[in-house]
Protein backbone atom coordinates (compact mmCIF):
# COMPACT_ATOMS: atom_id res chain seq x y z
CA UNK A 1 0.00 0.00 0.00
CA UNK A 2 1.30 3.65 -0.94
CA UNK A 3 0.42 6.49 1.23
CA UNK A 4 0.87 10.13 1.02
CA UNK A 5 -0.04 12.93 3.23
CA UNK A 6 -0.23 16.53 1.79
CA UNK A 7 -0.34 19.11 5.04
CA UNK A 8 -1.35 22.42 5.04
CA UNK A 9 -2.79 22.54 1.80
CA UNK A 10 -4.94 25.74 0.64
CA UNK A 11 -7.58 23.68 -1.41
CA UNK A 12 -9.80 24.19 -4.41
CA UNK A 13 -12.16 21.63 -4.71
CA UNK A 14 -13.13 22.14 -8.31
CA UNK A 15 -16.40 23.62 -7.29
CA UNK A 16 -16.70 25.82 -4.15
CA UNK A 17 -16.03 29.39 -4.24
CA UNK A 18 -13.79 29.51 -1.92
CA UNK A 19 -10.63 27.84 -0.59
CA UNK A 20 -10.26 25.27 2.12
CA UNK A 21 -6.96 26.74 4.34
CA UNK A 22 -5.20 24.40 6.31
CA UNK A 23 -6.78 21.31 4.76
CA UNK A 24 -4.38 17.80 5.30
CA UNK A 25 -5.25 15.65 2.04
CA UNK A 26 -4.51 11.85 2.54
CA UNK A 27 -3.61 9.52 -0.50
CA UNK A 28 -3.67 5.72 -0.23
CA UNK A 29 -2.97 3.62 -3.76
CA UNK A 30 -3.79 6.14 -5.82
CA UNK A 31 -7.15 7.51 -4.28
CA UNK A 32 -8.03 10.44 -1.92
CA UNK A 33 -8.82 8.63 1.07
CA UNK A 34 -9.42 11.48 3.62
CA UNK A 35 -9.13 15.23 4.27
CA UNK A 36 -9.36 17.00 7.21
CA UNK A 37 -8.59 20.53 8.36
CA UNK A 38 -6.81 19.20 11.43
CA UNK A 39 -3.13 17.36 11.24
CA UNK A 40 -3.87 14.00 10.04
CA UNK A 41 -2.09 11.23 11.89
CA UNK A 42 0.78 8.85 10.04
CA UNK A 43 2.14 5.66 10.50
CA UNK A 44 4.14 3.44 9.17
CA UNK A 45 5.84 4.34 5.76
CA UNK A 46 4.13 7.52 4.54
CA UNK A 47 5.59 10.31 1.85
CA UNK A 48 4.87 13.36 3.81
CA UNK A 49 4.76 16.52 1.70
CA UNK A 50 4.47 20.13 3.58
CA UNK A 51 2.26 22.13 1.05
CA UNK A 52 3.38 25.03 2.66
CA UNK A 53 0.23 26.71 1.70
CA UNK A 54 -0.12 26.57 -1.51
CA UNK A 55 -3.39 25.94 -3.27
CA UNK A 56 -4.25 22.05 -4.14
CA UNK A 57 -6.52 20.97 -6.39
CA UNK A 58 -7.80 18.38 -8.89
CA UNK A 59 -5.90 18.26 -12.15
CA UNK A 60 -7.51 19.87 -15.86
CA UNK A 61 -9.77 18.36 -17.97
CA UNK A 62 -9.16 19.59 -21.39
CA UNK A 63 -12.23 18.23 -22.90
CA UNK A 64 -11.44 18.72 -27.01
CA UNK A 65 -7.95 18.01 -28.01
CA UNK A 66 -6.59 16.15 -31.27
CA UNK A 67 -3.94 13.91 -30.69
CA UNK A 68 -2.70 13.41 -34.15
CA UNK A 69 -2.81 16.76 -35.16
CA UNK A 70 0.25 17.46 -35.61
CA UNK A 71 0.17 20.88 -37.77
CA UNK A 72 -3.06 23.33 -38.54
CA UNK A 73 -2.75 22.16 -41.88
CA UNK A 74 -5.15 19.01 -41.69
CA UNK A 75 -5.71 18.75 -44.83
CA UNK A 76 -1.28 17.47 -44.88
CA UNK A 77 -1.77 15.50 -41.59
CA UNK A 78 -4.26 13.11 -42.79
CA UNK A 79 -1.71 11.72 -45.67
CA UNK A 80 1.07 11.77 -43.11
CA UNK A 81 2.33 8.89 -41.96
CA UNK A 82 0.69 6.96 -38.85
CA UNK A 83 4.28 6.13 -37.27
CA UNK A 84 4.81 10.12 -37.24
CA UNK A 85 1.71 10.66 -36.01
CA UNK A 86 2.11 8.38 -33.13
CA UNK A 87 5.67 10.47 -31.93
CA UNK A 88 3.83 13.75 -32.22
CA UNK A 89 0.94 12.59 -30.05
CA UNK A 90 3.54 11.12 -27.33
CA UNK A 91 5.09 14.63 -27.24
CA UNK A 92 1.87 16.14 -27.34
CA UNK A 93 0.89 13.87 -24.19
CA UNK A 94 3.77 14.57 -22.22
CA UNK A 95 3.45 18.33 -22.32
CA UNK A 96 0.03 18.32 -21.67
CA UNK A 97 0.67 16.62 -18.33
CA UNK A 98 3.35 18.55 -17.47
CA UNK A 99 1.11 21.84 -18.12
CA UNK A 100 -1.42 20.30 -15.66
CA UNK A 101 -4.10 18.36 -17.71
CA UNK A 102 -4.13 14.89 -15.84
CA UNK A 103 -7.36 14.00 -18.45
CA UNK A 104 -7.72 14.65 -22.23
CA UNK A 105 -10.78 13.76 -23.99
CA UNK A 106 -10.04 13.30 -28.26
CA UNK A 107 -12.29 14.76 -30.59
CA UNK A 108 -10.90 13.17 -33.53
CA UNK A 109 -8.20 10.45 -34.60
CA UNK A 110 -7.76 9.88 -30.66
CA UNK A 111 -7.93 5.73 -30.65
CA UNK A 112 -7.20 2.21 -28.68
CA UNK A 113 -3.69 1.87 -29.93
CA UNK A 114 -2.50 4.84 -28.04
CA UNK A 115 -4.95 4.81 -24.95
CA UNK A 116 -3.21 0.76 -24.58
CA UNK A 117 0.28 2.54 -24.84
CA UNK A 118 -0.69 5.09 -22.19
CA UNK A 119 -1.69 1.80 -20.13
CA UNK A 120 1.41 -0.07 -20.64
CA UNK A 121 3.85 2.94 -19.79
CA UNK A 122 4.96 3.25 -23.58
CA UNK A 123 4.26 7.24 -23.92
CA UNK A 124 3.44 9.39 -20.70
CA UNK A 125 0.41 11.42 -20.20
CA UNK A 126 -3.16 11.96 -19.18
CA UNK A 127 -5.96 10.11 -19.08
CA UNK A 128 -7.29 9.73 -22.36
CA UNK A 129 -11.07 9.67 -23.21
CA UNK A 130 -11.19 9.12 -27.26
CA UNK A 131 -14.07 9.03 -29.25
CA UNK A 132 -12.11 7.44 -32.47
CA UNK A 133 -12.31 9.03 -36.17
CA UNK A 134 -14.89 11.64 -36.49
CA UNK A 135 -17.74 10.92 -38.39
CA UNK A 136 -18.57 13.03 -41.40
CA UNK A 137 -20.52 13.87 -44.87
CA UNK A 138 -18.98 13.69 -48.05
CA UNK A 139 -17.45 17.06 -48.34
CA UNK A 140 -18.18 18.23 -44.74
CA UNK A 141 -15.95 19.50 -42.20
CA UNK A 142 -14.26 15.84 -41.58
CA UNK A 143 -13.63 15.23 -45.11
CA UNK A 144 -10.34 16.70 -46.07
CA UNK A 145 -10.05 16.42 -49.66
CA UNK A 146 -9.91 19.28 -52.02
CA UNK A 147 -12.57 20.22 -54.27
CA UNK A 148 -10.76 20.24 -57.50
CA UNK A 149 -9.28 16.27 -57.54
CA UNK A 150 -5.95 17.03 -57.42
CA UNK A 151 -5.56 14.30 -54.55
CA UNK A 152 -8.51 11.59 -56.20
CA UNK A 153 -6.10 9.33 -55.77
CA UNK A 154 -6.56 9.02 -51.82
CA UNK A 155 -10.49 7.93 -52.72
CA UNK A 156 -10.22 3.79 -51.94
CA UNK A 157 -13.08 3.38 -55.10
CA UNK A 158 -15.02 4.96 -57.29
CA UNK A 159 -17.76 5.92 -55.03
CA UNK A 160 -15.14 7.95 -52.98
CA UNK A 161 -15.50 6.00 -49.69
CA UNK A 162 -12.99 7.08 -47.62
CA UNK A 163 -11.44 7.37 -44.03
CA UNK A 164 -8.04 8.37 -42.47
CA UNK A 165 -6.22 9.07 -39.03
CA UNK A 166 -9.02 11.48 -38.17
CA UNK A 167 -12.45 10.63 -39.81
CA UNK A 168 -14.24 8.51 -41.92
CA UNK A 169 -17.12 9.65 -44.31
CA UNK A 170 -20.50 8.08 -44.22
CA UNK A 171 -23.54 9.30 -45.84
CA UNK A 172 -26.96 7.95 -45.41
CA UNK A 173 -28.63 6.36 -42.39
CA UNK A 174 -27.43 2.82 -42.70
CA UNK A 175 -23.68 3.77 -43.68
CA UNK A 176 -23.89 5.98 -40.37
CA UNK A 177 -24.80 4.05 -38.04
CA UNK A 178 -22.22 1.56 -39.17
CA UNK A 179 -19.73 4.04 -38.80
CA UNK A 180 -20.34 4.28 -35.30
CA UNK A 181 -20.90 1.40 -34.27
CA UNK A 182 -17.54 0.57 -36.10
CA UNK A 183 -15.97 3.26 -34.05
CA UNK A 184 -17.71 2.10 -30.35
CA UNK A 185 -16.26 -1.56 -30.95
CA UNK A 186 -12.93 0.01 -31.09
CA UNK A 187 -13.44 1.47 -27.47
CA UNK A 188 -14.59 5.07 -28.64
CA UNK A 189 -16.15 6.72 -25.13
CA UNK A 190 -17.90 8.97 -27.18
CA UNK A 191 -18.76 9.60 -30.45
CA UNK A 192 -18.17 12.73 -33.02
CA UNK A 193 -19.97 13.90 -35.78
CA UNK A 194 -19.78 17.67 -38.28
CA UNK A 195 -23.08 19.00 -38.01
CA UNK A 196 -21.74 22.13 -39.67
CA UNK A 197 -19.27 22.99 -41.86
CA UNK A 198 -15.56 24.42 -40.17
CA UNK A 199 -12.44 26.26 -40.59
CA UNK A 200 -9.74 23.38 -41.05
CA UNK A 201 -12.29 21.35 -43.97
CA UNK A 202 -11.21 22.80 -47.70
CA UNK A 203 -14.86 22.53 -49.28
CA UNK A 204 -17.95 23.21 -47.24
CA UNK A 205 -19.37 26.66 -46.20
CA UNK A 206 -18.86 27.53 -42.26
CA UNK A 207 -22.44 28.82 -42.61
CA UNK A 208 -23.76 25.65 -43.48
CA UNK A 209 -26.00 22.53 -41.93
CA UNK A 210 -23.92 19.00 -42.21
CA UNK A 211 -25.85 15.66 -42.18
CA UNK A 212 -29.82 15.15 -42.52
CA UNK A 213 -32.16 15.03 -39.21
CA UNK A 214 -32.62 11.09 -39.92
CA UNK A 215 -28.73 10.84 -39.92
CA UNK A 216 -27.61 12.45 -36.68
CA UNK A 217 -30.65 10.84 -35.18
CA UNK A 218 -29.47 7.48 -36.18
CA UNK A 219 -25.61 8.29 -34.63
CA UNK A 220 -27.22 9.31 -31.13
CA UNK A 221 -29.60 6.29 -31.30
CA UNK A 222 -26.76 4.14 -31.73
CA UNK A 223 -24.28 5.87 -29.12
CA UNK A 224 -27.15 5.57 -26.15
CA UNK A 225 -27.64 2.26 -27.24
CA UNK A 226 -24.03 1.30 -26.13
CA UNK A 227 -24.02 4.21 -22.91
CA UNK A 228 -22.30 6.54 -25.38
CA UNK A 229 -23.26 9.94 -25.97
CA UNK A 230 -22.79 12.10 -29.11
CA UNK A 231 -20.74 15.45 -29.39
CA UNK A 232 -20.83 17.64 -32.37
CA UNK A 233 -18.96 19.94 -34.59
CA UNK A 234 -21.25 23.19 -34.12
CA UNK A 235 -20.74 26.83 -35.60
CA UNK A 236 -23.41 28.82 -36.57
CA UNK A 237 -26.85 28.85 -34.44
CA UNK A 238 -29.29 26.94 -36.62
CA UNK A 239 -27.03 23.56 -36.86
CA UNK A 240 -26.48 23.77 -32.94
CA UNK A 241 -30.42 23.58 -32.26
CA UNK A 242 -31.28 20.98 -34.51
CA UNK A 243 -28.47 18.40 -32.92
CA UNK A 244 -29.44 19.49 -29.57
CA UNK A 245 -33.01 18.64 -30.60
CA UNK A 246 -31.75 15.60 -32.15
CA UNK A 247 -30.33 14.21 -28.71
CA UNK A 248 -26.61 15.18 -29.49
CA UNK A 249 -25.53 15.92 -25.54
CA UNK A 250 -22.08 18.59 -26.88
CA UNK A 251 -21.84 21.17 -28.83
CA UNK A 252 -18.25 21.69 -29.79
CA UNK A 253 -17.45 25.25 -30.53
CA UNK A 254 -21.07 26.68 -30.69
CA UNK A 255 -19.47 30.22 -31.96
CA UNK A 256 -22.22 32.02 -33.67
CA UNK A 257 -24.63 30.66 -31.52
CA UNK A 258 -27.58 33.17 -30.32
CA UNK A 259 -29.70 33.70 -26.98
CA UNK A 260 -32.73 32.21 -28.02
CA UNK A 261 -30.35 28.79 -28.95
CA UNK A 262 -28.67 28.78 -25.75
CA UNK A 263 -31.41 28.95 -23.80
CA UNK A 264 -32.66 26.00 -25.85
CA UNK A 265 -29.34 24.31 -25.19
CA UNK A 266 -29.98 25.09 -21.35
CA UNK A 267 -33.39 23.58 -20.99
CA UNK A 268 -32.45 20.70 -22.87
CA UNK A 269 -29.15 20.02 -20.43
CA UNK A 270 -26.99 20.31 -23.66
CA UNK A 271 -23.01 21.09 -22.94
CA UNK A 272 -21.34 23.29 -24.64
CA UNK A 273 -17.57 23.31 -25.05
CA UNK A 274 -16.42 26.75 -26.46
CA UNK A 275 -12.41 26.87 -27.54
CA UNK A 276 -10.99 30.26 -27.57
CA UNK A 277 -7.34 29.01 -27.66
CA UNK A 278 -7.17 27.34 -31.09
CA UNK A 279 -9.63 30.70 -32.89
CA UNK A 280 -7.16 32.96 -31.59
CA UNK A 281 -4.19 30.98 -32.05
CA UNK A 282 -4.52 30.78 -35.67
CA UNK A 283 -5.61 33.89 -35.62
CA UNK A 284 -1.88 34.80 -34.67
CA UNK A 285 0.37 32.26 -36.31
CA UNK A 286 -2.59 30.18 -39.03
CA UNK A 287 -0.89 31.89 -41.84
CA UNK A 288 2.58 31.76 -40.82
CA UNK A 289 2.33 27.85 -39.89
CA UNK A 290 0.21 27.32 -43.03
CA UNK A 291 -3.08 27.36 -42.79
CA UNK A 292 -4.66 27.30 -46.36
CA UNK A 293 -6.20 30.58 -47.72
CA UNK A 294 -9.35 29.11 -47.60
CA UNK A 295 -9.55 28.34 -43.89
CA UNK A 296 -8.06 32.02 -42.94
CA UNK A 297 -11.17 33.41 -44.68
CA UNK A 298 -13.47 31.40 -42.92
CA UNK A 299 -11.35 31.86 -39.16
CA UNK A 300 -12.45 35.62 -39.17
CA UNK A 301 -15.76 34.72 -39.42
CA UNK A 302 -15.77 32.98 -35.82
CA UNK A 303 -12.59 34.83 -34.53
CA UNK A 304 -15.18 38.05 -34.65
CA UNK A 305 -17.97 36.42 -32.81
CA UNK A 306 -15.91 34.02 -30.75
CA UNK A 307 -15.89 35.80 -26.97
CA UNK A 308 -19.51 37.72 -27.30
CA UNK A 309 -20.25 33.53 -27.76
CA UNK A 310 -19.31 32.71 -24.11
CA UNK A 311 -21.42 35.99 -22.88
CA UNK A 312 -24.61 34.72 -24.42
CA UNK A 313 -23.49 30.70 -23.51
CA UNK A 314 -22.97 32.84 -19.74
CA UNK A 315 -26.49 34.82 -19.34
CA UNK A 316 -28.55 31.14 -20.84
CA UNK A 317 -26.74 29.28 -18.11
CA UNK A 318 -25.13 26.55 -20.28
CA UNK A 319 -22.71 24.03 -19.05
CA UNK A 320 -20.04 25.12 -20.47
CA UNK A 321 -17.00 23.09 -20.45
CA UNK A 322 -13.27 23.54 -21.26
CA UNK A 323 -11.78 22.86 -24.43
CA UNK A 324 -8.85 24.30 -26.49
CA UNK A 325 -8.66 22.52 -29.74
CA UNK A 326 -5.13 23.24 -30.64
CA UNK A 327 -3.35 22.26 -33.97
CA UNK A 328 0.19 21.08 -34.24
CA UNK A 329 2.95 23.30 -32.61
CA UNK A 330 0.35 25.42 -30.99
CA UNK A 331 -0.89 23.06 -28.26
CA UNK A 332 1.78 25.06 -26.15
CA UNK A 333 -1.03 27.50 -25.79
CA UNK A 334 -3.11 25.21 -24.52
CA UNK A 335 -3.31 27.15 -20.87
CA UNK A 336 -4.37 30.45 -22.98
CA UNK A 337 -7.87 29.34 -22.35
CA UNK A 338 -7.65 30.96 -19.08
CA UNK A 339 -6.77 34.06 -19.93
CA UNK A 340 -9.10 34.42 -23.16
CA UNK A 341 -12.10 33.01 -20.95
CA UNK A 342 -10.96 35.44 -18.22
CA UNK A 343 -12.08 38.48 -20.52
CA UNK A 344 -15.62 37.56 -20.44
CA UNK A 345 -15.84 34.82 -17.35
CA UNK A 346 -15.08 35.13 -13.80
CA UNK A 347 -12.18 32.40 -12.63
CA UNK A 348 -13.99 30.18 -10.62
CA UNK A 349 -16.31 29.47 -14.01
CA UNK A 350 -13.10 29.05 -16.11
CA UNK A 351 -12.06 26.85 -13.24
CA UNK A 352 -15.21 24.52 -12.65
CA UNK A 353 -15.40 24.03 -16.65
CA UNK A 354 -12.40 22.32 -16.26
CA UNK A 355 -12.90 20.61 -13.58
CA UNK A 356 -16.12 19.80 -12.58
CA UNK A 357 -18.21 20.43 -15.53
CA UNK A 358 -15.81 18.81 -18.04
CA UNK A 359 -15.84 15.43 -15.44
CA UNK A 360 -19.95 15.13 -15.46
CA UNK A 361 -19.40 15.70 -19.57
CA UNK A 362 -16.97 13.04 -19.46
CA UNK A 363 -19.30 10.40 -17.31
CA UNK A 364 -16.55 11.06 -14.56
CA UNK A 365 -18.38 12.93 -12.19
CA UNK A 366 -17.20 12.30 -8.29
CA UNK A 367 -13.89 10.55 -9.79
CA UNK A 368 -12.12 13.00 -11.44
CA UNK A 369 -12.36 16.99 -11.74
CA UNK A 370 -12.41 17.01 -7.75
CA UNK A 371 -10.96 17.05 -4.58
CA UNK A 372 -13.23 14.40 -2.54
CA UNK A 373 -12.59 11.39 -0.45
CA UNK A 374 -13.17 8.56 -3.27
CA UNK A 375 -11.84 10.80 -6.17
CA UNK A 376 -8.85 9.61 -7.93
CA UNK A 377 -5.27 11.05 -7.20
CA UNK A 378 -5.14 13.38 -9.71
CA UNK A 379 -4.04 16.68 -8.21
CA UNK A 380 -1.68 19.72 -8.89
CA UNK A 381 -0.34 22.36 -6.89
CA UNK A 382 -0.09 25.52 -7.58
CA UNK A 383 2.11 28.20 -6.58
CA UNK A 384 -0.60 31.30 -6.44
CA UNK A 385 -4.36 31.43 -5.73
CA UNK A 386 -6.25 30.56 -9.42
CA UNK A 387 -9.37 31.47 -8.29
CA UNK A 388 -8.27 35.58 -7.91
CA UNK A 389 -5.55 35.54 -10.38
CA UNK A 390 -6.09 33.73 -13.24
CA UNK A 391 -2.47 34.10 -14.40
CA UNK A 392 -1.36 31.53 -12.65
CA UNK A 393 -2.60 29.05 -14.94
CA UNK A 394 -1.00 30.22 -17.70
CA UNK A 395 2.41 30.33 -19.85
CA UNK A 396 3.98 26.93 -19.78
CA UNK A 397 2.54 26.19 -16.45
CA UNK A 398 5.46 27.35 -14.44
CA UNK A 399 3.35 28.18 -11.21
CA UNK A 400 1.73 24.55 -11.73
CA UNK A 401 5.13 23.14 -8.95
CA UNK A 402 3.43 19.63 -8.59
CA UNK A 403 1.89 17.30 -10.28
CA UNK A 404 -0.21 14.12 -9.36
CA UNK A 405 -2.10 11.41 -11.66
CA UNK A 406 -3.21 8.33 -9.83
CA UNK A 407 -1.19 9.73 -6.65
CA UNK A 408 1.88 9.64 -8.15
CA UNK A 409 4.29 12.81 -8.82
CA UNK A 410 5.03 13.08 -12.88
CA UNK A 411 6.20 16.54 -12.02
CA UNK A 412 7.41 18.15 -8.94
CA UNK A 413 9.44 21.48 -8.62
CA UNK A 414 9.05 22.73 -5.10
Amino acid sequence: MSQIVLRQARVFDGWSAELIDGCDVRVVDGVIAEMSPTRLAVTGEVETVDAKGKVLMPGLIDAHVHVYAASVNLMKVVRWPTTYLAHFAARFLEENLRRGFTSIRDMGGGDVGLAHALRDGLVTGPRLFYGGRIISQTGGHGDMRPGDGEFSVFDSCACACHADTLAVVADGVDAVRRAVREELRRGAAHIKIMGSGGVASPTDPLDRCQYSDEEIAAAVEEAERMGKYVAAHCHPTEAVRRCVALGVRSIEHATLVDDATARFMAEKGAFAVPTMATIFALLDQGEALGLPAVSLEKLRVVGDQALESLAILKRAGVRMGFGTDLLGAQHTRQLSEFELRARVLEPLEILRSACAINAELIGQEGRLGCVRPGALADLLLLDGDPLTDPSVLSGAGDKIVGVMLGGRWVKRTF
